[in-house]
């Protein structure tokens, strides 16, 4: 007779694997809103914990915590992805996000340096720490968990709407700081204390995310596997993958540096070299976001149809060649509609990694590897080239070079390009219908 975790799994219905689908991508959701709170609402909170005159150095400041939280996400990665492929996707997806939802409450309550002095910034290191972890472990875990609950025709458009969630947890995060900005609090208020709102309202959020969690179904190809296999997730395994770890990673490479220049980055960029006002920035990275949002259905359901390969070479050739000419385009004086259009522009080049970006890297991977093959590489990844992305910017603007930047994030996208053209097309030889 099979257990309640296996009897689970083997009675799923269309409408249950949908539930199951929308909770998994409602946590996921939750997770990223955490984790952006702190990108939207760094012009606010910089001053309490960094207290330099300069603006420049207090994001250069803050942007440094921003990296050191990339630094744990390989560890969540590599512990959360093996406790995934160990006890269950389900198990590590609850603790990714409790995890976050204790992040964002320290950040909330901490004091600023004025009272606490030095603890103020360790504090936000540590509780940075948490939410790095955190977010390492959930997108090997998520990733998984969304292509294996997918059906086999439509595993590009399902495995699309984590990236649907990342994104709109960045906008209802940009869509907070805009009801704070305009509606209900002035900008004295924000700096002094409104920026706490954003932190609180994540922490509650993830309350409500552990719950739906707590209530989805195992995969069935984990039960399974977990049934009959004595196979264990571990690095040294993992490490019997090569080619596939390093597909991963170059293919992160240039797709999250792009990524995160174009999004997280992309509203400082916009202050603090284009001249727009803080309001008027993330107006313009608000409106773009929920276009980008929408591409990446469209573009995961295209990807069942034509190809996961095609996409990828797509968006390694456009981000190699459009990547300087569009930020130097954006770097100039300009109206809103205009910095809105190239900024769209280089969202629709982004959409053809971050689409396809979860099923690619779930079906290069065995069941008993995956959500550790798929998450602790791809952290790695992310630690180097996302998480490092903004405070290198600002960096080489800080050195009157600002250009430099563009020509990094076009090499590292060439890097992707020629992965994508040399690898075979990962819908012909998943290893999810093995």
């Amino acid at each position: 007779m099979p257990n309640r975790l296996e009897q689970q799994a083997i009675d799923i219905t269309h409408q249950k694997r949908l539930l199951n689908i929308f909770s998994g991508s409602v946590g996921n959701l939750v997770e990223y809103f955490d984790w952006a709170i702190y990108a939207a609402f760094a012009l606010y909170f910089a001053p309490a914990f960094f207290p330099e005159s300069d603006q420049t150095a207090q994001l250069l400041n803050n942007a440094a915590i921003f990296a050191v939280g990339f630094i744990f996400r390989p560890l969540g990665g590599w512990l959360l992805g093996s406790l995934a492929d160990r006890k269950g996707r389900k198990s590590a997806l609850v603790l990714s996000v409790s995890l976050m939802c204790l992040g964002s409450l320290i950040i909330a309550c901490t004091p600023g340096y004025a009272v606490i002095g030095d603890w103020a910034p360790a504090l936000l290191l540590f509780a940075r720490m948490l939410q790095g972890f955190s977010i390492g472990g959930e997108y090997g875990s998520s990733a998984t968990y969304l292509s294996e609950m997918a059906t086999a025709n439509r595993r590009g458009y399902y495995s699309s709407f984590q990236y649907v969630t990342i994104v709109l947890g960045q906008i209802l995060a940009l869509g907070l700081l805009m009801l704070l900005q305009k509606c209900l609090l002035s900008s004295e208020e924000l700096h002094d204390w409104g920026w706490r709102i954003g932190f609180i309202v994540g922490g509650l959020l993830a309350v409500v995310a552990m719950g739906l969690r707590g209530n989805m179904a195992e995969t069935a190809a984990f039960v399974e596997q977990h049934t009959y296999s004595s196979r264990h997730a571990n690095l040294r395994e993992l490490l019997k993958y090569p080619k596939q770890i390093f597909t991963v990673v170059a293919l992160t490479a240039g797709g999250t540096l792009s990524y995160y220049t174009f999004t997280v980055y992309m509203q400082k960029f916009l202050v603090n070299t284009t001249g727009f006002s803080k309001d008027d920035a993330t107006l313009i990275c608000t409106i773009a976001l929920v276009a980008f949002m929408v591409m990446q259905p469209i573009f995961g359901l295209l990807s069942d149809f034509i190809g996961r390969r095609f996409m990828l070479i797509a968006f390694g050739a456009c981000a190699t060649v459009f990547t300087v000419p569009i930020l130097a385009l954006l770097s100039q004086p300009q109206s809103i509609e205009s910095a809105l259009f190239w900024y769209i522009c280089a969202l629709l080049i982004v959409s053809g990694y971050s689409s396809v970006n979860a099923i690619v890297k779930a079906e290069l991977f065995p069941v008993h590897i995956r959500a550790l093959g798929v998450g602790f590489p791809y952290a790695l990844t992310v630690a180097l080239f996302g998480g490092t992305a903004e405070y290198l910017a600002l960096w080489m603007k800080s050195l009157g070079h600002p250009e430099w930047f563009a020509y990094y994030v076009s090499v590292c996208a060439a890097l992707s390009l020629i992965v994508a053209i040399t690898m075979k097309e990962p819908m012909k030889t998943s290893r999810l219908n093995r």
